[in-house]
């Protein structure tokens, strides 16, 4: 969830609430160093490099980074006399990126009127994510938008009895389940496929990326459309699922011990911001 979206302390669906005697204000903005190496490549070009990063939580967006002007190539940005203005940060001047023949309108901006609370960020440029070729921590590619210092996953083994069905038929009865706890959702039960029938699971076309676990695929049961999905090869920080099948609660019955699970807060994933919605083809070429 990180801090500013799904439901984390600064969104505007977070699950908990500050104890303090006054409200806190409506929107909150945080800003911090990355404290990580980061570069940006375009057209076969470095154009930012540095380890002086500031990221931006602000609500309902994932984090955005912001460089140091002196560690952008300046040739790369051309300005555009485009200006915007944020409600909180004041005026937004756009750039165009620029980098041997190919150039991209707004393709990167600066706060030019910052209030003084958000120096923070003077003379700092931000890129937005999918303008650019790739963004990179050291030599390692970073997919999806800026990683979030505050976006946690923890896998655990159980031996609570996992038991889903759908009109009554058993589909699937695991004694040995993987829980997936990850910030801002509710808890997702993975099975291994030799305690699933897998004769009803259907494959459906349509992909999905997610930065944290990798490329997944889907699954109609019966009716009940894309009730299932599992991820093939998930990223190697939680490559105990790869393979592994996780059931919708809401499409079909899914039992913990006995405990029928309903689809709680935090299941659905929201999109945030326009670093949201990289491809799963673009995704998978790299």
């Amino acid at each position: 969830m990180g801090l500013s979206w799904q439901q984390g302390p600064l969104s505007a669906g977070a699950v908990g609430h500050f104890l303090t005697p006054e409200p806190v204000p409506e929107r909150l903005l945080f800003a911090e160093r990355l404290r990580r190496r980061m570069r940006v490549r375009f057209n076969n070009t470095w154009i930012a490099d540095s380890e002086n990063v500031v990221l931006l939580h602000e609500p309902g967006r994932y984090p955005v980074a912001y460089f140091p002007r002196e560690d952008v190539d300046g040739e790369a940005l051309v300005e555009s006399g485009r200006v915007t203005h944020h409600k909180d940060l004041g005026d937004t001047a756009w750039y165009t990126v620029r980098a041997g023949d190919r150039g991209t309108e707004r393709a990167a901006w600066e706060f030019t009127a910052l209030p003084g609370h958000a120096a923070d960020l003077q003379g700092r440029i931000a890129f937005a994510w999918r303008a650019m070729d790739a963004f990179y921590e050291e030599d390692e590619r970073v997919l999806g938008h800026a990683a979030d210092p505050y976006h946690r996953i923890d896998l655990r083994d159980t031996s609570r009895t996992l038991e889903v069905r759908l009109d009554g038929t058993v589909v699937a009865r695991s004694e040995h389940p993987v829980v997936l706890y990850e910030s801002g959702f509710a808890p997702r039960w993975y099975v291994p496929r030799a305690d699933i029938d897998e004769t009803v699971l259907c494959p459906v076309e349509g992909r999905t990326f997610c930065p944290y676990k990798g490329l997944c695929d889907y699954y109609d049961i019966g009716d009940a459309h894309r009730a299932a999905w599992s991820y093939p090869d998930a990223c190697r920080e939680v490559d105990r699922i790869s393979g592994l099948v996780s059931f919708e609660p809401d499409k079909v019955e899914v039992r913990l011990d006995g405990r029928r699970l309903d689809l709680e807060q935090g299941q659905i994933v929201v999109p945030h911001g326009i670093d949201r919605g990289l491809e799963a083809d673009e995704a998978e070429s790299h």
